[in-house]
């Protein structure tokens, strides 16, 4: 009897010590971390258990909660949490001495509490008061403070050091940890996680079939969103502006262009020669109407231009080499676009 239970408690220990192992194993820093993410080894590991905790636990609940409750009931408890989110946001823009976001979030908490029955209705967007992010992890950066190391955190998910830091504070402004029972704080809080995921199932699963290495995909997107919003929504480089884009060019039928050139096209011809030896002083004479205009005479050293023979005989219409009009006789391809 006492030697089973010394067997027994031997295998205990034995298998702490393989959990401990494989867990030490996980924890080891990588050979080339990334910049950034210095701890990647041990991120890891706690983003395969937090994966692993929301595949087996939460996901299930999450799709049993969208089977259980309407869709508009789900959208009274967003629209519930997300008031309540409101208080530290005002309160971080505030800090930030952002007066104007601050006193949209503090008439949005009022108008949807008073008239969105306790922010079960979102009335505040219906008046056109937009919507803000803000914690005091952004505080932080706005007034300097680096972001830190990239760090998974267990159950909470992706974070910074400086962010971890802020979501303490965030604890202590959110009006939920203030409830009394503790009990009811602590199943609100439970209710707003389950809430937030049913909302995130149709983003996990393009996420599950996009993304090649989960882990680093999240860390990049959740890195590059807390830079956005710390900048305010910048963008970091100018983009070209592809809205105003030329009008392409009328291309009309040459048959129909060929039939129709016209004496519009004539006189115009004439107006250009004139203009040009007005510039060069060279005097021109300008047509009776309804007579094709004559081609200036070359200044006094010029060279004339020959005209270009297009077939090579004698009685073969020639057309100076700079006024050269696919003519219709030799099927050139017609292009039109409507």
């Amino acid at each position: 009897m006492q030697t089973s239970r010394i067997e027994g408690a031997r295998a205990f220990q034995l298998g702490k010590v393989a959990v401990a192992a494989v867990l030490l194993a996980g924890c080891t820093t990588v050979q080339t971390p990334t910049k950034g993410d210095p701890f990647e080894g041990f991120n890891r590991t706690i983003f395969t258990v937090n994966d692993k905790i929301d595949q087996y636990a939460l996901k299930p609940v999450a799709k049993g909660y969208v089977w259980a409750t309407p869709q508009p009931v789900r959208d009274s408890v967003t629209n519930f949490f997300s008031n309540i989110g409101d208080v530290y946001i005002a309160a971080n823009n505030l800090l930030q001495l952002k007066i104007t976001d601050g006193v949209q979030d503090i008439m949005r908490i009022v108008i949807n509490t008073v008239f969105g029955v306790g922010g079960l209705f979102d009335v505040a967007t219906l008046a056109k008061l937009p919507k803000h992010e803000n914690d005091l992890g952004l505080t932080f950066g706005h007034y300097g403070v680096p972001p830190g190391p990239y760090l998974v955190l267990p159950l909470f998910g992706p974070s910074t050091v400086r962010d971890a830091v802020g979501s303490v504070g965030n604890y202590y402004v959110n009006p939920l940890s203030y409830i009394d029972p503790p009990g009811l704080s602590w199943g609100l809080y439970g209710l707003n996680i389950v809430n937030v995921r049913a909302n995130l199932l149709g983003a996990s699963d393009v996420l599950e079939g996009a993304a090649l290495d989960k882990y680093s995909f999240v860390r990049n997107a959740y890195l590059q969103r807390r830079q956005y919003l710390l900048s305010d929504g910048r963008r970091s480089a100018t983009l070209p502006n592809y809205d105003q884009e030329a009008p392409l060019p009328k291309y009309e039928d040459v048959d129909s262009g060929a039939a129709a050139a016209p004496a519009g096209a004539v006189t115009g011809t004439a107006g250009a020669a004139a203009k040009a030896a007005a510039a060069s002083g060279t005097a021109v004479a300008t047509p009776p109407q309804g007579e094709p205009a004559a081609a200036p005479e070359p200044a006094s050293g010029a060279t004339e231009t020959p005209p270009l023979d297009l077939n090579g005989g004698p009685e073969t219409t020639q057309i100076p080499a700079g006024q050269l009009v696919p003519p219709t006789r030799f099927n050139f391809p017609s292009f039109k676009l409507h």
